[in-house]
Parts: structure tokens; sequence; C-alpha cells
């Protein structure tokens, strides 16, 4: 089977995605500030990987986000976080 460039990139993204969640429930998990600082690293790295490959992907329309959220939608979606007592 040949793979395709597009299948190549989204494939990547979908994997640093996944990487990227892992990071986020490890690095609130750990007690060890030198090990909770490393995989910051590791996580900053891997968004800016992400973000370059996203460009990309935008720039060769293998991507094509969703529309914009009009103001309406954000201030909806701000209130329900708002409203609720956390």
């Amino acid at each position: 089977m040949n793979m395709d460039e597009k299948t190549m990139v989204n494939d990547t993204l979908v994997g640093i995605n996944g990487e990227l969640v892992r990071y986020g429930e490890m690095i609130p998990q750990t007690d060890n500030q030198a090990l909770k600082q490393t995989l910051k690293q590791f996580r900053n790295a891997c968004e800016t990987s992400q973000e370059e490959l996203y460009q990309m992907a935008r720039e060769k329309s293998y991507y094509v986000p969703a529309a914009q959220a009009t103001s309406e939608e954000v201030q909806h979606v701000k209130s329900l976080f708002t409203s609720q007592a956390m």
C-alpha cells in the first residue's frame, strides 16, 4: 500500500495530539519536580511540532478547520462556565 502525503500528515497529527493528551495527564500526577519540568519541556516541543505540521496541513488544504465561532457563540459558552459554581 502506498501512503500519500496527506494521509501521513493526518496520521502524524493524530499521534501528536495523543501525545499531548498523555502529557496533560502525566504532568499534574507527579510530585517529582525534575520529572514534571522534563515532561513540560517534552510537551512544549510536541506542541511546537503539532503547530508546524498543522500550519503545513492548512497551507496544502489537507486540513480545513471549522468555521470561526461567532462572538455570540463564544459568549454563550463563556456563560455556561461562569454561571456555574466551580
